[in-house]
Protein backbone atom coordinates (compact mmCIF):
# COMPACT_ATOMS: atom_id res chain seq x y z
CA UNK A 1 0.00 0.00 0.00
CA UNK A 2 1.06 3.39 -0.51
CA UNK A 3 -0.03 6.83 1.15
CA UNK A 4 1.10 9.00 -2.39
CA UNK A 5 -1.48 11.17 -3.40
CA UNK A 6 -3.56 10.08 -6.40
CA UNK A 7 -3.26 12.42 -9.75
CA UNK A 8 -6.04 13.82 -11.19
CA UNK A 9 -5.83 13.07 -14.73
CA UNK A 10 -7.09 15.21 -17.86
CA UNK A 11 -7.90 13.39 -20.73
CA UNK A 12 -7.14 15.34 -24.05
CA UNK A 13 -10.19 14.70 -27.00
CA UNK A 14 -7.73 14.66 -29.21
CA UNK A 15 -5.97 11.93 -27.93
CA UNK A 16 -8.99 9.39 -28.13
CA UNK A 17 -10.03 8.15 -31.42
CA UNK A 18 -14.33 8.00 -32.81
CA UNK A 19 -14.64 4.55 -33.19
CA UNK A 20 -17.48 2.62 -35.14
CA UNK A 21 -19.99 1.11 -32.45
CA UNK A 22 -20.18 -2.03 -34.38
CA UNK A 23 -21.78 -4.27 -34.70
CA UNK A 24 -24.61 -2.41 -33.66
CA UNK A 25 -24.54 0.51 -36.34
CA UNK A 26 -21.42 1.87 -38.65
CA UNK A 27 -22.86 5.25 -38.29
CA UNK A 28 -22.80 5.58 -35.03
CA UNK A 29 -19.64 6.28 -32.97
CA UNK A 30 -18.17 6.08 -29.87
CA UNK A 31 -14.72 7.69 -27.92
CA UNK A 32 -13.97 5.86 -24.88
CA UNK A 33 -12.41 8.10 -22.06
CA UNK A 34 -12.36 5.19 -18.98
CA UNK A 35 -13.48 1.80 -18.20
CA UNK A 36 -13.41 0.74 -14.59
CA UNK A 37 -12.89 -2.89 -14.23
CA UNK A 38 -13.56 -2.06 -10.03
CA UNK A 39 -17.29 -0.56 -10.86
CA UNK A 40 -18.06 -1.39 -14.06
CA UNK A 41 -17.98 2.51 -15.16
CA UNK A 42 -17.93 3.25 -18.77
CA UNK A 43 -17.28 6.81 -19.90
CA UNK A 44 -17.84 8.01 -23.16
CA UNK A 45 -19.12 9.89 -26.00
CA UNK A 46 -21.66 8.96 -28.18
CA UNK A 47 -22.23 10.56 -31.52
CA UNK A 48 -25.18 9.63 -33.91
CA UNK A 49 -26.08 11.63 -37.37
CA UNK A 50 -29.98 12.73 -37.33
CA UNK A 51 -32.86 9.97 -37.78
CA UNK A 52 -30.41 7.03 -36.56
CA UNK A 53 -32.35 4.50 -34.15
CA UNK A 54 -29.87 2.28 -31.98
CA UNK A 55 -30.97 -1.04 -30.60
CA UNK A 56 -33.23 -1.88 -28.17
CA UNK A 57 -31.48 -2.25 -24.61
CA UNK A 58 -31.80 -2.89 -21.01
CA UNK A 59 -29.63 -1.52 -18.76
CA UNK A 60 -28.62 -3.34 -15.66
CA UNK A 61 -27.06 -0.32 -13.76
CA UNK A 62 -27.44 3.17 -14.09
CA UNK A 63 -26.38 5.46 -17.23
CA UNK A 64 -26.39 9.22 -17.00
CA UNK A 65 -26.51 11.06 -20.32
CA UNK A 66 -25.44 14.75 -20.95
CA UNK A 67 -26.59 15.88 -24.61
CA UNK A 68 -23.61 18.24 -25.61
CA UNK A 69 -25.46 18.54 -29.28
CA UNK A 70 -28.89 17.45 -31.08
CA UNK A 71 -32.01 15.98 -30.31
CA UNK A 72 -32.99 12.53 -29.32
CA UNK A 73 -35.16 10.32 -27.44
CA UNK A 74 -36.42 7.00 -26.64
CA UNK A 75 -38.87 5.62 -28.64
CA UNK A 76 -40.87 4.62 -25.80
CA UNK A 77 -41.02 8.20 -24.13
CA UNK A 78 -42.77 12.11 -25.03
CA UNK A 79 -39.73 13.72 -23.82
CA UNK A 80 -36.53 15.23 -25.91
CA UNK A 81 -33.45 15.88 -24.75
CA UNK A 82 -31.67 18.84 -26.46
CA UNK A 83 -28.43 20.52 -25.54
CA UNK A 84 -28.09 20.83 -22.00
CA UNK A 85 -30.24 17.80 -20.62
CA UNK A 86 -29.60 15.38 -18.77
CA UNK A 87 -31.03 11.96 -18.91
CA UNK A 88 -30.90 9.77 -16.04
CA UNK A 89 -31.68 6.19 -17.06
CA UNK A 90 -32.39 3.57 -14.19
CA UNK A 91 -31.28 -0.01 -13.38
CA UNK A 92 -33.54 -2.90 -15.08
CA UNK A 93 -35.27 -0.40 -17.81
CA UNK A 94 -35.58 -0.96 -21.46
CA UNK A 95 -35.72 1.33 -24.76
CA UNK A 96 -34.53 2.45 -27.95
CA UNK A 97 -32.31 5.43 -27.91
CA UNK A 98 -33.36 7.53 -31.11
CA UNK A 99 -31.53 10.55 -32.64
CA UNK A 100 -34.31 13.06 -33.81
CA UNK A 101 -34.16 13.28 -37.82
CA UNK A 102 -35.56 17.16 -37.89
CA UNK A 103 -31.85 18.99 -37.60
CA UNK A 104 -28.52 19.01 -39.61
CA UNK A 105 -26.13 18.82 -36.00
CA UNK A 106 -25.09 14.64 -34.58
CA UNK A 107 -26.60 14.00 -31.75
CA UNK A 108 -23.30 14.13 -29.51
CA UNK A 109 -23.97 12.81 -25.79
CA UNK A 110 -21.45 12.17 -22.74
CA UNK A 111 -22.31 8.89 -21.18
CA UNK A 112 -21.37 7.80 -17.87
CA UNK A 113 -22.93 3.91 -17.71
CA UNK A 114 -22.83 1.73 -15.17
CA UNK A 115 -22.65 -2.36 -15.24
CA UNK A 116 -24.16 -3.94 -18.41
CA UNK A 117 -26.00 -3.02 -21.65
CA UNK A 118 -27.60 -6.20 -23.03
CA UNK A 119 -28.76 -5.54 -26.79
CA UNK A 120 -32.13 -6.81 -27.45
CA UNK A 121 -33.84 -7.79 -31.24
CA UNK A 122 -37.41 -7.10 -31.95
CA UNK A 123 -38.40 -10.15 -29.87
CA UNK A 124 -36.86 -8.87 -26.09
CA UNK A 125 -33.86 -11.67 -26.94
CA UNK A 126 -30.57 -10.79 -26.15
CA UNK A 127 -27.59 -10.06 -28.99
CA UNK A 128 -25.27 -8.32 -27.27
CA UNK A 129 -23.84 -7.29 -24.34
CA UNK A 130 -21.67 -4.04 -23.88
CA UNK A 131 -19.91 -3.03 -20.35
CA UNK A 132 -15.81 -1.95 -19.25
CA UNK A 133 -14.42 -5.09 -20.96
CA UNK A 134 -16.36 -5.06 -24.55
CA UNK A 135 -15.29 -1.52 -24.47
CA UNK A 136 -11.68 -1.46 -23.65
CA UNK A 137 -12.01 -4.91 -26.48
CA UNK A 138 -12.92 -2.63 -29.39
CA UNK A 139 -10.72 -0.01 -28.37
CA UNK A 140 -7.87 -2.04 -28.41
CA UNK A 141 -9.08 -4.09 -31.65
CA UNK A 142 -9.41 -0.32 -33.58
CA UNK A 143 -6.21 0.72 -32.12
CA UNK A 144 -4.46 -2.65 -33.37
CA UNK A 145 -6.46 -2.57 -36.68
CA UNK A 146 -5.40 1.49 -37.29
CA UNK A 147 -1.76 1.26 -36.16
CA UNK A 148 -2.71 3.65 -33.06
CA UNK A 149 -0.38 3.29 -29.56
CA UNK A 150 -3.32 2.41 -26.88
CA UNK A 151 -3.62 4.24 -24.03
CA UNK A 152 -4.39 2.53 -20.74
CA UNK A 153 -8.17 3.51 -20.18
CA UNK A 154 -8.68 1.57 -17.24
CA UNK A 155 -6.26 2.64 -14.50
CA UNK A 156 -4.61 -0.65 -13.76
CA UNK A 157 -1.16 0.28 -15.65
CA UNK A 158 -0.93 3.07 -13.16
Amino acid sequence: MTSEPIDTSCISDDSIPWMPFLPYSDLVSVKLYRADPVRGEVISVLRAPPGVELPRLHNSGTTTIYTVQGRWKHREHDWVAGPGSVVIERPASQHTPQSLPDGTDDVIMFMVTQGELLMLDENGKVVGTENWRTAVDRYLEYCRTNGLEPRDLTGLDA
